[in-house]
């Protein structure tokens, strides 16, 4: 496969040109297999790469040894002779031996015709974007317990030299050990991301203490949450149109009109079929969405199949637990003018929907009002009496509390505030009954 590194602004490099195939099956729906596909060219872009043809193949059932089967491996094989392809993506999960199968019948004595399939790619892309250590290390265990039982023959093996799609992550030395080696590679980072898990595990509970409103943004991948969380914070995470631009959590204060403090979390997109393996090594980031008091659920207005993607939303949040708490659902680039936006805007009309721009401000303010109200739900007008030997947790009630007046007493520091349910609790020896 020829040299791919787009990454590094440099313009005279190859871009690897690539076939994406599709199939459709008895059964299935068709139109969203089409979105699917469409949705595989965003990948591919986003690893660097370049679609040059499309295939799709109605089939009763997948077929054992090439997925497609005979015929339409044949015509695979032309369409990439035809457009120059040296790289080839299917829209789903293929075995070792389908790889190895269609690799040999695509590749004649005169090519080098890559295999890759839906899956592989987003690991890819996790691999191109994880910048923080514990991203790393999440991405190099998915992939090597995703490649370990392709390390058979040409398959896929992440073993080629060109450092182009499907070559990233881990590095060759690696994936070219023995499985034993792997194996032991394998336990060290599972024993590494543990460690690093209880160190989230003590950040949490720090937020805890703090008794912060903490809101996690969630939803599909590119619907706008890194660009959101700049608009309010100037957290300044890296927003691009690009599919996973955000691999690592990022959590800033943000301060109400009110003056109550709360935190906001960006996380990890989703998307469809997201690989099972990647949830489970991802999972510890994930489950910011879990531990937070309530969840923003991002939504690309603009996305003529927003609702699908709100349903994989929907489907991955309760796969995880997050269901049960407040959710306010936040359709974005309401700015972008397209088809779907007013049959999106029809929708409205629900207390916890709101319609905003990111970029430009537009509906935000809304939003806001309404997290204002959700924070102060179960809050309470109450009367604490701090003595003047004991004032060590003052500073808790400043930093959690809305403080209308002070009084200085001969016994202590009277304080009248709003409080919320927890910090009463943390406060309660100092209350005033």
């Amino acid at each position: 496969m020829p040299e791919l590194n787009v990454f590094n602004d440099a313009q005279d490099k190859e871009i690897t040109k690539a076939v994406l195939v599709s199939a459709v099956f008895r059964g299935d729906d068709r139109d969203e297999a089409e979105v699917s596909l469409g949705e595989l060219e965003r990948l591919l872009e986003t690893a660097g790469g370049e679609c040059v043809a499309r295939m799709t193949q109605l089939k009763t059932a997948p077929d054992a040894s090439t997925y497609i089967g005979s015929g339409k491996i044949k015509e695979l094989a032309e369409l990439c002779k035809n457009n120059d392809a040296t790289l080839v993506v299917f829209d789903t999960e293929l075995s070792p031996s389908q790889i190895r199968n269609i690799e040999k019948e695509v590749n004649d004595e005169d090519s080098d015709i890559f295999v890759m399939d839906r899956s592989m790619l987003i690991l890819d892309i996790f691999a191109l974007h994880a910048k923080t250590g514990e991203g790393k290390l999440q991405v190099e265990l998915a992939l090597l317990k995703y490649t370990t039982p392709r390390l058979t023959g040409k398959g896929l093996q992440l073993s080629r030299q060109g450092g182009g799609i499907g070559t990233r992550g881990p590095g060759e030395s690696k994936l070219e050990s023995d499985r034993r080696h792997i194996k032991r590679r394998m336990d060290a980072l599972e024993d590494e991301l543990e460690l690093l898990e209880k160190n989230r595990i003590v950040q949490r509970k720090q937020r805890d203490k703090s008794g912060l409103f903490k809101i996690a943004i969630a939803g599909y991948t590119n619907a706008g949450k890194s660009t959101f969380l700049n608009y309010l914070t100037g957290a300044g995470i890296l927003a691009e149109n690009k599919l996973f631009a955000t691999l690592d959590p990022t959590t800033r204060k943000y301060e109400l009109p009110s003056g109550n403090e709360i935190l906001l979390t960006d996380t990890v997109g989703f998307i469809r079929n997201l690989p099972h393996h990647l949830i489970k090594a991802f999972r510890s980031t994930l489950e910011e969405v879990v531990y937070s008091d309530a969840v923003l659920v991002m939504i690309d207005a603009s996305e003529p199949d927003c609702h699908n993607q709100l349903a994989v939303t929907e489907g991955l949040l309760e796969e995880l637990g997050a269901v049960g708490k407040p959710i306010l659902y936040v359709y974005n680039k309401c700015d972008v003018e397209t088809d779907v936006m007013p049959k999106v805007k029809q929708d409205g009309g629900e207390d916890n929907v709101f319609f905003i721009s990111a970029r430009t401000g537009e509906g935000v303010d809304a939003l806001i009002e309404r997290i204002e109200l959700l924070v102060n739900e179960g809050k309470t007008e109450e009367t604490f009496l701090f003595p003047h030997n004991d004032q060590s947790m003052v500073n808790v009630l400043y930093k959690n509390a809305v403080i209308h007046d002070t009084e200085y007493l001969t016994e202590g520091v009277r304080f009248r505030a709003t409080v919320d349910s927890k910090t009463k609790g943390m406060l309660a020896k100092y209350l005033v009954k």
